[in-house]
């Protein structure tokens, strides 16, 4: 169910720096024929480009401001994206250009961990779990 995946991603932005990265075994199931896939944007989708973009800019940012490597926030958006737009190729390109944008929006300034690259990890960590709690809310059945 999305609303749970949802929820869960927005407790992974709270959880800020005590994240720690979770391995992912499974595997999406089989998915039809892309022919015979409609693909249709949910009601949700802008919110959820915004929400790839904080993702990115966050990946980015905690691994610019932190000792050791951190992959968590990309395979969450990995996971993110084939949960939401698994078969769908159109709607999986628009969330991993969000996400991109958002990364290379950051690298484009920061080039070295500053008070204000945490300061905007933070803030935009804070977005991030607000943007997700409130599509859970609103678009969950």
């Amino acid at each position: 169910m999305t609303v749970i995946r949802l929820a869960l991603l927005a407790s992974l932005l709270l959880a800020g720096p005590a994240f720690a990265q979770q391995a992912s075994g499974d595997k999406a199931a089989e998915t039809p024929d892309a022919a015979v896939v409609e693909e249709k944007p949910a009601p949700y989708d802008e919110r959820l480009e915004r929400l790839s973009e904080i993702i990115g800019a966050v990946h980015y940012l905690r691994n610019l401001c932190t000792d050791k490597p951190e992959d968590g926030w990309r395979a969450s958006m990995q996971r993110l994206i084939e949960m939401e737009a698994g078969s769908e190729p159109k709607r999986q390109e628009k969330l991993t250009a969000a996400f991109n944008r958002g990364y290379r929006s950051f690298a484009a300034i920061y080039t070295a961990c500053t008070d204000s690259a945490v300061v905007a990890e933070q803030r935009y960590r804070n977005e991030g779990a607000t943007l997700a709690t409130e599509i859970t809310a609103r678009f969950g059945n």
